[in-house]
């Protein structure tokens, strides 16, 4: 059983079922969401995009060379910038919505996948054999117990499977003292094409227009705060206007702010981690959010290298889950440093913090700095490991072609 339809959750099931199991996804919503922010899949998400066989129904949002970014102020004085990841790494980083990439997973689902929606467990007890799960029917009450074999909790960062199996949030959640909204915008913002991003800078507080090539912007507030629990209190709106006061706000951020009064989707949370010293306990695992956020692109990567895992060492499940976790850990460890280091880049806390900030912008712009800084970051090992393949690293090739992989794959 594999809890959670999202990017970690499908892309178990499309492995595992590879692999031989039969997956069955449950699913807390009506249905699979279809709205979805900002990602930029990296090297280590296209690789694994490959290998579960959806890389050529991702669409590359990315914006053509044409377009423009901007770093603006409220008074309206504003000059030209470089994007987020305008950087030329390779594989260039594939900028896409959330929902493409879950739409490309949830199409790549073999047909005899069951998925049940508006089902989520109640209790999960397990001996040496299997697992009797409790589902219950959000919408009836109506409760079954069913037995697995494994056990897949996929469903995000206040998982339900963690929960019941591993105990309290409290326990693995950690803060990064910051607060994120999101939603996709209903138009252009004034003065900027199609294609332009804006990015606006202030202490402990920004503002990020994302653009696609081929589809509305979306926009990202993130803040600082002190009281992660007073900031639902609340409505989302309320929270964005008075930590972004006092007015006026300038014409960029009256226009996003107006925009998400009126948003139908749109994320308020607060960014967080997990951190657990063992994924799983006997026969049942935690994968993507649920295991370790945030890391955006491992969603599918943690999952396929699972599959692998488990297809290469049919002898013991406790001894296959344990190499995964092994050959896993590096990875994360360094890609929840990079994370916790971001926070500080997208709320610079201070003024010194705010002209550092501008000064790597400003190197970017430049032909011969963008090429030092450039070779700075890829000796990085967070940046480094987002452009592995992680399952072709973490795996002997002798063992990937036991798993059904070619030398070209």
């Amino acid at each position: 059983m594999v809890v959670g339809l999202g990017i970690s959750g499908m892309s178990t099931a499309i492995r595992l079922h590879r692999a031989g199991w039969q997956p069955v996804i449950v699913e807390r919503s009506p249905g699979r969401r279809k709205d979805g922010y900002f990602i930029a899949t990296m090297g280590t998400g296209q690789a694994a995009a490959h290998r579960l066989g959806i890389f050529d129904a991702l669409p590359d949002r990315t914006p053509p060379s044409t377009s423009c970014n901007f770093e603006v102020e409220r008074s309206g004085k504003r000059r030209k910038s470089v994007g987020i990841f305008d950087i030329p790494l390779k594989p260039k980083p594939m900028l896409q919505l959330r929902g493409d990439v879950e739409e490309a997973l949830f199409n790549a689902l073999p047909a005899d996948v069951e998925v049940r929606c508006q089902t989520t467990p109640t209790a999960i007890a397990q001996d040496a054999d299997g697992v009797d799960v409790t589902l219950r029917n959000t919408v009836s009450g109506a409760e079954t117990t069913e037995r697995f074999d494994l056990v897949v909790g996929a469903d995000g960062l206040r998982s339900t499977v963690r929960a019941l199996v591993f105990g309290p949030h409290e326990r693995y959640l950690h803060r990064l003292g910051r607060i994120v909204a999101a939603f996709q915008l209903p138009r252009v913002p004034t003065g900027l094409g199609p294609s332009d991003g804006a990015m606006q800078f202030e202490i402990d507080r920004s503002l990020i227009v994302y653009p696609f090539a081929d589809h509305l912007p979306t926009a990202l507030f993130s803040y600082a705060s002190d009281d992660i629990d007073a900031e639902f209190t609340e409505s989302p709106v309320e929270r964005i206007r008075a930590v972004y006061g006092p007015a006026p706000y300038g014409r960029l951020l009256d226009e996003v702010i107006d925009g998400l009064e009126h948003a139908e989707y749109f994320l308020f949370d607060s960014a967080e981690q997990v951190k657990m010293d063992c994924w799983h306990r006997g026969r049942v695992v935690l994968v993507g959010d649920s295991a370790w956020c945030p890391t955006l692109y491992s969603g599918m990567a943690g999952a396929e290298l699972l599959g692998t895992v488990l297809q290469t060492h049919p002898g013991s499940l406790e001894g296959a889950l344990t190499e995964w976790e092994r050959r896993l850990r590096p990875y994360i460890t360094a890609y929840q440093q990079a994370g916790a280091q971001g926070a500080l880049l997208f709320t610079p806390p201070n003024r010194a913090a705010m002209v550092f900030r501008r000064a790597m912008m400003s190197m970017r712009r430049s032909p011969l700095l963008r090429l030092v800084l450039t070779a700075i970051m890829k000796a990085v090992p967070s940046f480094q490991m987002r452009n592995s393949d992680i399952t072709a690293e973490a795996t002997p090739p002798a063992e990937l072609r036991a798993a059904g992989y070619s030398a070209n794959e």
